[in-house]
């Protein structure tokens, strides 16, 4: 009988130090391509646009502060877990879809009219007219510029053709590719478990991002109040409505009991006496439906004031100082890598294997 012989995987050592050799021993061909590498990141580098980004944090209003289910809500989230008291109680808007209202489209057009100054030329200009015209592009986007550009002018319709865009229901390709842009330039972080909102955005002009933040700061601030309130505005609206309505009547009741009591002064006939107690009686009667409506408005006024959140800046806009995107020295340094990649792939794999093929053909 043969006795059964172990079979065991043959395992391949890679002697790295031998390929580092090889590697260097062609020092002349490395210096070419991490010459190479080295113009190619200074190029890219010195054509990439700086950017900075500004940030504004903010700590929202809890509604319903104290109860019992936001006081558990609380003890859960210090071990991580979110039960539902955010997406529960008289709000429908809580600080999870904050990002979701930044994204809107409804959101963006209404940020295309903004006012903003650049740091350096302190030209004024809308932040739509800024971003179209005013932006800086590295030379490899222009060829794809020109073709888009070629292609908008074959599409083009004769003039007084098509309508109007009806922002932002309806846009133009212009303006839908600014949307986008605006949409990745800005952006809304909120932590689940403290609810603090951090609102950045990012623009080659430092001036124009703080300015571009502190405007979206306001405006999200304005659309929460807005939804807060809405109940209490409508409510609002109708006391005041039906307070001067009560106030008309009541003045017309009492110029007319005044009138009459005027002309009526010397009264000995009893029908004159009562329609005077009818008058007076239908005075008193308004004025007790004009109070009624004017504790009603004073109550709805205090109940707007009641509903109106309130937002804690724990950190205001500022003019960013230092770029927020790549370092130039960290490209050239990764170009200047992607250099010796190439030149090892190139003495220990790709050389060998186009002489491998010629040597077939």
């Amino acid at each position: 009988m043969m006795e059964k012989k172990d079979i065991q995987p043959r395992t391949r050592e890679i002697d790295l130090i031998g390929l580092a050799r090889k590697v260097l021993g062609e020092f002349r061909l490395l210096c070419v391509f991490v010459g190479v590498s080295l113009v190619l990141g200074v190029i890219v580098a010195l054509s990439t646009p700086k950017s900075y980004t500004s940030m504004v944090v903010l700590a929202p209003e809890i509604s319903g502060a104290g109860s019992m289910a936001d006081n558990l809500s609380d003890l859960a989230s210090m071990v991580g877990v979110k039960i539902g008291s955010s997406g529960s109680g008289v709000d429908a808007i809580y600080p999870e879809i904050y990002p979701d209202i930044l994204a809107s489209p409804d959101f963006i057009v209404r940020l295309f009219d903004v006012e903003v100054e650049g740091l350096e030329s302190q030209k004024r200009t809308t932040y739509y007219n800024h971003l179209l015209f005013e932006g800086k592009m590295p030379f490899w986007d222009y060829p794809m510029l020109m073709v888009r550009k070629l292609i908008k002018k074959i599409k083009a319709k004769p003039a007084g053709e098509g309508k109007a865009p009806n922002l932002p229901y309806q846009m133009d390709e212009t303006q839908y590719e600014v949307c986008t842009a605006v949409r990745g330039l800005a952006s809304c972080l909120v932590d689940k478990k403290t609810s603090v909102i951090t609102l950045t955005f990012t623009d080659q002009d430092p001036k124009v991002a703080a300015t571009m933040v502190d405007t979206i700061q306001k405006r999200i601030q304005q659309y929460i109040t807005a939804y807060r309130t809405q109940k209490a505005r409508n409510d609002y609206d109708y006391a005041k409505r039906m307070y001067e309505e009560s106030y008309a009547n009541y003045k017309a009741a009492q110029e007319a009991y005044a009138r009459y009591s005027d002309t009526h002064k010397d009264m000995i006939l009893e029908s004159h006496i009562t329609r005077r107690d009818e008058l007076e009686n239908n005075m008193q009667l308004r004025f007790n439906v004009y109070n009624q409506f004017a504790q009603q408005l004073s109550v709805a006024q205090a109940k707007i004031q009641e509903r109106t959140p309130a937002f804690t800046v724990l950190q205001s806009a500022s003019i960013p100082v230092k770029p927020s995107n790549l370092p130039r020295r960290y490209i050239v340094a990764f170009f200047v890598f992607l250099g010796v990649m190439a030149d090892a792939a190139w003495v220990l794999f790709l050389r060998d294997l186009l002489k491998r093929r010629k040597t077939k053909v």
